[in-house]
């Protein structure tokens, strides 16, 4: 389907993993202010970072959704949506550590719904090894990236974040007389809590947490000094039997149907979604060879288009097939059904032609748009056939039968096909939400309607003449007298 224009666009930006929620919401002001003084065709910005309170759509500190509202078309500077992304895009290109892509609300909940992630693409690569996976993701978003039209392409899997390790010296401790089990268990409870009971209430229950201080969470050296009771007399410092190194650590691991994965996703511009996953499918292939036991899986709203495209292969044939049983049942010959049938692929013609002058591409509507042409079509080739042939019933020639029935047939051929396209002149020049899905339709119908026409009058009289009637049959009306009395009444 075509991108809709939704009137408002969602600005995401992420930051390093490792980031504060209050040094995250900073630079999110920093973000908005640059926004509104570089794009004045921005009225206002609501932004939203990290997860909401309901848990219904998790996002990390590192995560802002920001909303554009947008100001009315006529006071842009460029009526071009396109254009106003771009200034956006520069915009942003002068704020490190941050990066941005740009989706539209419905867009962005139906990326979500479809692949679980946000993007008009989403490649994810199965396996078992984080490493592994973090490597080909980047190698999978660099070849992403060379691809025409590929904007904001970007994968968290090869990004880390800095953790505390603890390793326990177990001899240290064996000679202490301690426990490993108990120290760790003493050692989380200092960082996450243990709990200590429950305060009951009238209407609610609250429980009792005890933990060390937040300095030790944050302080390192801090957590060192902590001292452990040794029986009833000694005491003994975390730092004696332990060392906390600093490590780097993947941000996240994902998991779908209890398989690892890491996930690319990149947003298109300036091309069709089908055209570029192919281009990307074949860049991928050949810039990166994928390990054995890993596998690739490609999402996206293209899907949506191949399942589209799947029920179209079934609904058109089947289609074609009861139009040529109803053109067999109405005119009792195999030939002339083949006829008409056979003058449809020229009658599109026009369709096609008007698709590419107008810089659009195939899409559903215009292939919607394309069997609403065949049914007019193919009803405007029946009028002619079935005067024809009431033509040659009263005894006409041939060659007159075609060139009276053409004259005599032209004012209702062009009525039918007059009437279908001023009723989608209205679609043609249609603006606001919407109108990107209505246009194609329009621009196939009306353009298939003037070839169309042009073909109806002229190429199916001749072939008609050629191929309609058998000889014998023809002959038969040849033999016929008065033939040009009758003409000329």
């Amino acid at each position: 389907m075509p991108t809709m224009d939704e009137g408002s666009v969602i600005m995401q930006t992420t930051k390093l993993p490792s980031i504060s929620l209050d040094h995250s919401v900073k630079m999110d002001l920093m973000v908005q202010k640059a926004l509104l003084e570089d794009v004045p065709e921005i009225e206002s910005i609501i932004a939203r970072v990290g997860s909401d309170e309901l848990g219904l759509d998790p996002m990390s500190p590192n995560d802002t959704d920001a909303f554009l509202v947008l100001k009315p078309k006529e006071e842009w500077r460029k009526p071009n949506k396109e254009w106003l992304i771009d200034q956006m895009r520069q915009s942003m290109q002068s704020m490190p550590g941050i990066e941005t892509s740009f989706t539209q609300p419905i867009e962005m909940r139906t990326s979500e719904m479809l692949t679980g992630a946000r993007g008009d693409l989403a490649v994810k690569i199965f396996g078992p090894d984080l490493d592994t996976l973090a490597s080909l993701a980047g190698q999978i978003q660099n070849a992403i990236a060379s691809v025409d039209g590929a904007s904001e392409v970007f994968t968290l899997s090869n990004d880390t974040v800095d953790y505390m390790q603890l390793r326990i010296d177990r001899l240290a401790l064996g000679r202490a007389g301690l426990n490993i089990s108990d120290v760790e268990d003493d050692m989380r409870a200092m960082l996450t809590g243990m709990e200590a009971g429950v305060v009951v209430e009238p209407s609610r229950r609250t429980q009792i947490i005890v933990r060390g201080e937040d300095g030790l969470r944050n302080s390192p050296d801090d957590f060192n000094r902590v001292q452990i009771a040794i029986g009833d007399e000694e005491i003994i410092r975390i730092g004696d039997f332990a060392s906390i190194e600093r490590k780097p650590g993947g941000v996240k691991i994902d998991r779908e149907n209890a398989s690892r994965f890491a996930i690319v996703q990149a947003y298109v511009t300036g091309r069709d979604l089908v055209s570029f996953v192919e281009d990307a499918q074949s860049a991928v292939s050949n810039m990166v060879q994928m390990p054995q036991g890993y596998r690739l899986s490609w999402g996206g709203e293209f899907e949506n288009q191949k399942r589209a495209a799947a029920r179209l292969a079934v609904v058109v044939p089947f289609a074609l097939g009861l139009i040529f049983l109803v053109l067999f049942a109405t005119l009792r010959s195999f030939r002339q059904s083949l006829l008409i049938m056979a003058n449809v692929p020229f009658a599109l013609v026009g369709g096609v032609l008007s698709l590419v002058l107008a810089g659009e591409y195939l899409s559903v509507p215009a292939s919607v748009g394309f069997i609403a042409l065949l049914g007019i079509a193919v009803l405007n080739l029946l009028v002619l056939v079935s005067y024809f042939n009431q033509l040659l019933a009263e005894g006409v020639p041939l060659n007159d039968a075609v060139l009276i029935g053409a004259k005599r047939r032209l004012r209702p051929v062009l009525m039918t096909a007059t009437a279908a396209a001023f009723g989608l002149v209205p679609l043609l020049f249609a603006h606001g939400p919407g109108s990107e899905i209505q246009r194609p339709l329009a621009i196939v119908v009306i353009g298939g309607l003037i070839s169309s026409t042009i073909l109806t009058l002229f190429l199916l009289p001749v072939l008609f003449n050629k191929f309609g009637v058998s000889k014998k049959r023809s002959t038969q009306n040849t033999g016929d007298l008065e033939w040009t009395n009758l003409s000329a009444n």
